[in-house]
């Protein structure tokens, strides 16, 4: 349903049809200018060639510095995508389970289902705020249970999860001997502070990207922090697969760390006022939602089917997600807060008016 949507948009668009976009977590911001003039520095300095299978050195160390860990242990990859179906291509087979939290980005599901891997689904409630049931998560975990996948701050609740629970879900990694991967993409931009699986020992697989922080979406870039042995088996696939990530991307992605601070402190500030914004208007109106703590998503109940909802709010100009595209919320939809503040503003005041 979250391709579905996309593509009735861009028909729509191409129709000459204005749509406010709501529906895809693509920030409006331009990258930024020195990054981009890195990459046509690096373009033009030859750096266009095959490159290391695990990422460019100097990238991986600079990334190793800022984590605090070993460059060996850092992978880069095109986007988070590919870090996330690449550990999990390596780490699982067939007949294996993943536990997930859920509501949950659909894509973990695809990747599971794709390398015939059955996912478990932990079901999340708005009226306990999001809170991940650390038991009931224990009560999902069978011999068969091989990783467990965290999305901190989450997608498509924008709910960061706490230290305590963090930790508890690393002791239970830890004990069962479970591979613990956490997706902190959104981490670097969160309005609350994130506890990131990197604080906590364990056999855990950290991912992060450059995509929402700096406004990189189309540029594919992420990376992964691993052991040793995982990051191996993750440049040998990369190898038979993607190559490399291009020289002149990683280039550009230095700069962006050089400046990551001012981006991320202009980045927070623009989301949390359109947070602001989102909460104000829509206070007003019957839906149900919860307060978010990360850009750039909301998630509220409709009580109905927002599947219908989406479609309908097209006619009005808005492209919304419905809850089904992120698990077992039919009577939820997401709200990306990724279009101008003046479309923003305009897209809001029409969901109000529809639950007023």
């Amino acid at each position: 349903m979250l391709y579905e949507i996309a593509e009735k948009v861009i028909k729509l668009q191409n129709e000459g049809k204005k749509i406010i976009k709501f529906n895809v977590g693509d920030p409006d911001q331009s990258t930024n200018e020195e990054i981009v003039e890195a990459a046509f520095r690096a373009i033009k300095e030859g750096k266009t060639k095959y490159g290391s299978s695990s990422g460019e050195m100097v990238l991986r160390e600079k990334l190793a510095e800022i984590y605090n860990v070993k460059a060996e242990n850092v992978i880069i990859t095109p986007g988070s995508k590919w870090a996330i179906f690449s550990s999990m291509f390596v780490s699982l087979k067939k007949g294996d389970n993943v536990v997930l939290p859920s509501p949950h980005w659909s894509a973990y599901e695809l990747m599971a289902k794709q390398i015939g891997v059955e996912t478990r689904l932990l079901k999340c409630e708005l009226k306990s705020d999001w809170r991940i049931d650390v038991d009931k998560m224990n009560d999902l975990i069978d011999e068969r249970t091989k990783m467990i996948i965290l999305n901190n701050p989450n997608n498509p609740t924008s709910k960061v999860v706490n230290e305590k629970t963090v930790k508890e879900i690393a002791e239970i990694s830890n004990e069962k001997d479970i591979k613990l991967l956490s997706d902190e993409s959104y981490s670097a931009i969160s309005f609350l502070k994130v506890k990131s699986i990197l604080d906590f020992l364990g056999d855990h697989i950290y991912v992060n990207s450059f995509s929402k922080t700096f406004a990189m979406t189309g540029w594919r870039i992420g990376f992964t922090i691993s052991n040793s042995e995982l990051a191996e088996k993750l440049t040998r696939l990369n190898q038979i697969t993607m190559t490399c990530v291009p020289q002149f991307i990683q280039e550009a992605t230095l700069k962006a760390l050089e400046l990551r601070d001012r981006i991320a402190k202009d980045v927070k500030e623009v989301y949390r006022r359109r947070a602001d914004l989102a909460y104000d208007i829509l206070s007003r109106s019957k839906l149900e939602f919860s307060r978010p703590d990360s850009p750039f998503y909301l998630f509220p109940r409709c009580h109905g089917d927002s599947e219908r909802l989406a479609f309908d709010m097209l006619d009005d100009g808005v492209a919304v997600t419905p809850g089904t595209a992120f698990g077992d919320y039919k009577e939820y939809f997401r709200i990306a807060l990724t279009a101008p503040d003046k479309e923003v503003e305009e897209g809001l005041k029409k969901i109000a008016k529809v639950f007023s």
